[in-house]
């Protein structure tokens, strides 16, 4: 089996309602939908994303570059093909966009590969569990009033959450004292609360407002501080009981690898497309199983899941439903949990029709 082609498409997804977190003003989610052919028929399937329609062109470009660079070889070798493509990338340097483009070809060539001999990626890897614990992220804003952050809190225990998470990260630690305070009260004692700084804060902030947090229980309190910052968010995890949650920001497994030696996060977020797609992925996850460092995938909801099926370290898996509308299929749930579709490849596929209604120019 060969490469034949590559192909993209720029897509945005609006939101009826803007978001914030404590360094984000969202109005809506933008995507890089990647298409990798083979001259046996199947076709791999990847994305990007990423906040602004005015990023795509650079996912685009670095994706071709690599992308195109990979046509006449085999998909089926996902070893080879990350290798050469790492390779590749090193005048650029192994962090940032570059890691990007690798995600979107790895990603597809592995979509193939499971799609050849009719198994699920699970399958590929090894599967371990047929359904993971969901955490709700689609909501709980701090752009959100504490009456809206309550109403939204029950109604995600209504659809059969077991687990939910809020952004915090105000400028008065108070406010988000109050804020916690009343979605704990929402949800009760018995559903598991995570809270996202979304990097907004300083270390000595993040550290009071840890220690106050504390009587509410919390599963995590995510990216304090600045992502870059492994000795800040090390120090916020030393001085608070609460376990300290991060990654996703974070590039490759030599990224990773400072993390878990500098014990800055106790819960790994390896992020499909800042990894650089499955292979890393798979790899980061086997470190942090070998420091004893749980992982929850970060974002891709659909196709971490099988991530997710296979490796034995992850705890919770993100339910963000922002790209649910551009697949033919959707996620299935019961008793809390996402279940891990058991279909050839990823088991996702994007619907024609909704690309034709967020395709960009």
């Amino acid at each position: 089996m060969k490469i034949t082609g590559l192909r993209t498409r720029r897509v945005h997804i609006p939101f009826e309602v803007p978001i914030g977190t404590s360094i984000h003003r969202i109005e809506g989610v933008s995507g890089l939908l990647v298409w990798l052919d083979t001259d046996e028929g199947i076709t791999g399937e990847s994305y990007l994303w990423a906040i602004g329609q005015h990023r795509l062109p650079v996912l685009d470009a670095i994706v071709r570059m690599l992308g195109e660079r990979q046509i006449g070889r085999d998909p089926r070798d996902t070893t080879a093909r990350f290798d050469e493509m790492w390779g590749e990338i090193n005048f650029l340097g192994h962090k940032g966009v570059s890691l990007f483009g690798i995600a979107a070809i790895d990603w597809a060539c592995w979509d193939i590969l499971g799609q050849s001999l009719g198994v699920s990626v699970s399958r590929l890897l090894g599967r371990r569990r047929d359904r993971v614990r969901a955490y709700a992220s689609g909501g709980l804003w701090a752009s959100m009033t504490i009456d809206a952050l309550q109403v939204q809190a029950k109604d995600f225990v209504a659809q059969g959450f077991k687990a939910v998470k809020m952004r915090i990260g105000k400028p008065d630690i108070g406010e988000d004292i109050e804020r916690v305070a009343a979605v704990r009260d929402a949800i009760g004692p018995d559903i598991d609360l995570m809270a996202d700084a979304n990097q907004g804060l300083s270390v000595t902030h993040a550290i009071r407002l840890g220690r106050r947090l504390e009587e509410f229980g919390l599963v995590w309190f995510e990216e304090p501080v600045q992502a870059y910052d492994l000795e800040g968010s090390a120090r916020v995890a030393a001085e608070i009981d609460t376990p300290i949650a991060s990654g996703e920001t974070e590039y490759g497994r030599y990224g990773f690898r400072d993390m878990l030696e500098r014990k800055s996060a106790d819960v790994l977020m390896p992020d499909l497309e800042r990894v650089g797609g499955v292979t890393e992925w798979v790899r980061v996850a086997a470190m942090a199983a070998a420091h004893d460092v749980p992982v929850s995938p970060h974002i891709f909801s659909e196709h971490s899941l099988q991530l997710c099926g296979a490796v034995s370290n992850v705890t919770y898996s993100e339910h963000m439903p922002w790209f649910a509308p551009l697949f033919q299929e959707g996620m299935e749930m019961a008793n809390g949990d996402i279940l891990i579709p058991d279909r050839p490849g990823f088991g996702f596929h994007f619907d024609p029709d909704a690309i034709g209604r967020y395709a960009l120019a």
